[in-house]
């Protein structure tokens, strides 16, 4: 079964996420990515609740992001997550924000599944959303 691997989702800026500047605060681009992700996983027959109904959690275990322009107030983002590499027990998505054709912030993140102990598990084939590699 082939899978979507990239997404965008549209993100208004909201005004309680801005800073005194009036710029998109840079606490909030981990939730956009968040949002994006998720919009993915949901794509591809994904169903975080189902998942984690069964004792099964996606954690991120590492994120970085580079900020390339300010968003402000009001701004309609495009926020694109694409799953790069799926393995054993971890997700690999980059992220990329624009607004129009500007390049807003670019990043990364990687998800290890586990369960509710926190021990790491393996990701099948059955896992509705994802697809090893």
């Amino acid at each position: 079964m082939s899978i979507i691997r990239s997404h965008t989702s549209q993100i208004r800026v909201r005004y309680s996420e801005t800073d005194a500047m009036g710029f998109l605060h840079h606490g909030n681009y981990p939730t956009y990515f968040e949002e994006a992700r998720t919009e993915l996983f949901r794509v591809n027959g994904g169903d975080y609740r189902a998942m984690e109904e069964r004792g099964l959690f996606f954690v991120v275990v590492s994120m970085s992001f580079r900020f390339r322009s300010p968003a402000r107030y009001d701004d309609v983002l495009d926020v694109t997550a694409t799953l790069e590499k799926v393995s054993a027990a971890k997700l690999e998505h980059s992220y990329k924000i624009e607004r129009g054709s500007v390049i807003v912030a670019e990043g990364t993140t990687v998800l290890a599944m586990v369960d509710r102990a926190g021990q790491v598990q393996r990701i099948t084939d059955q896992m509705p959303g994802v697809q090893s590699d």
